[in-house]
């Protein structure tokens, strides 16, 4: 086999199978760090530095993959997404945002409050705010690990629709935060 088929094959890896992992929403980032510190080690450019152009090129997609394989497998929502999509379930994000009206009666109120307590500088209240998004965000993953690991996929993209949300009002709240703190 040569080089390029054999660089070819490994590009082609799911991100899993990559890291020698097992194709399940719950993983040990400790385990998940090591792994790639130990891959990023052999495949780093800098290593490949005393090779010819065309090899330094294969190597630079060696790391350019193994870092978006990194940064996918990280993410728990990336990882959900990823999951769905090996599933033959990817998500149409911008065309599938339907949520249930309690959800979004939820999250407005949410809103609501974070609008309040911005304007009223009360940064207790945003960190208030702030740790029971976090606790309601480990619930949702809790959630979406269960439905993918079943799996429930109906169920999985209900939870990743509603933690992306979730994700997005924590970012709102943390801008909050910065905006009061300044």
């Amino acid at each position: 086999m040569s080089e390029a088929t054999s660089s070819s094959q490994w590009l082609q890896q799911d991100f899993f199978t990559l890291f020698g992992l097992h194709r399940i929403y719950a993983l040990n980032m400790d385990d998940l760090d090591s792994r790639y510190r130990g891959i990023q080690a052999r495949v780093h450019p800098d290593r490949h530095a005393h090779l010819s152009d065309a090899e330094r090129r294969v190597a630079m997609q060696w790391a350019t993959h193994v870092n978006e394989a990194y940064q996918t497998l990280r993410s728990p929502s990336h990882r959900a997404l990823y999951l769905l999509q090996l599933a033959g379930r990817p998500m149409a994000l911008e065309d599938n945002t339907a949520m249930s009206a309690e959800f979004l009666m939820i999250q407005m109120e949410w809103r609501e409050a974070v609008d309040e307590a911005r304007h009223a500088h009360d940064i207790d209240g945003l960190d208030s705010l702030h740790r029971r998004l976090v606790r309601e965000i480990k619930g949702r993953q809790a959630e979406l690990g269960h439905a993918l690991d079943a799996p429930d996929y109906d169920q999985a993209e209900e939870s990743l629709r509603r933690l992306m949300f979730e994700e997005k009002l924590l970012q709102e709240i943390d801008r909050a935060i910065e905006a009061v703190e300044a």
